[in-house]
């Protein structure tokens, strides 16, 4: 029976005074793909850090497996990509596989050490993205897409119950990106595992997840992609033109 993963109730967010999320409320079950779309500045990368509890915010509630972010401490639970990759040192010395396996060591206790079941985590994570080919390459060596790509192995790769990506497909090329979309269903839909993607590509996910939620500082629509496409009601908020575009209708 699906339980909820992550529970948003009201929350607000103000930075120097200026409001970036205003009572927003929603929940992810357990099994959903929710994808999140919205225009630049309109706070989707502001939720998800409060979910993560990156951030705090200044109204409202936030639930993550049924405990406040702050009181999460099964890390290994959640894969998170961030939007960029300005973080991440290029000159870091650390192979593709290096990298990759990095991402085993959030569900591991102190000391943390190597264990049954980990090579072969990475083995199959690295096919799934198709960079085994790379996989003795320093990760600056790498092109973006590439860089990309084994970031994302790293947050796939202790098979995470909820995974959360941010523009991950921005690097990547048409080929690759229409994969990687196939990926996230296939973990979905075979593995159970709850999916929430923030993208500015809407047609994509408007194919392959389950809820489409539009935000611009606030909820616009919480519903099925069809369901915001058929709406009356976003047709007068939009613009039957504006809407057209969204839907690939045209």
């Amino acid at each position: 029976m699906p339980v909820d993963v992550v529970t948003v109730e009201g929350l607000s967010y103000s930075y120097n005074g200026a409001g970036v999320l205003s009572d927003v409320s929603f929940r992810v079950r357990s099994g959903d793909y929710l994808g999140i779309v919205g225009p630049n500045g309109s706070g989707k990368s502001t939720l998800i850090k409060a979910v993560l509890g990156l951030v705090a915010p200044t109204g409202g509630t936030v639930t993550l497996f049924g405990v406040t972010p702050d009181r999460f401490r099964e890390r290994q639970k959640v894969g998170y990509l961030p939007q960029r990759l300005k973080f991440f040192n290029p000159s870091f010395p650390a192979t593709v596989e290096e990298i990759v396996r990095l991402g085993l060591l959030g569900g591991k206790r102190f000391p943390k050490r190597r264990e049954a079941g980990d090579d072969a985590a990475v083995e199959k994570t690295l096919g799934y993205m198709g960079i085994t080919d790379i996989r003795r390459k320093l990760i600056g060596e790498l092109s973006g897409g590439q860089q990309q790509r084994t970031l994302l192995a790293r947050a796939l790769v202790s098979s995470p119950e909820l995974l959360i990506l941010d523009e991950p497909t921005t690097a990547l090329d048409p080929e690759t990106r229409e994969n990687f979309y196939k990926l996230l269903q296939h973990i979905n839909q075979d593995h159970g595992t709850t999916i929430v993607l923030i993208t500015h590509d809407t047609w994509s996910i408007g194919r392959y997840a389950s809820r489409f939620l539009y935000v611009d500082k606030r909820i616009i629509f919480d519903g099925t992609f069809d369901e915001f496409c058929q709406s009356e009601k976003m047709t007068a908020f939009f613009g039957a033109d504006v809407q057209h575009v969204i839907c690939h209708q045209h």
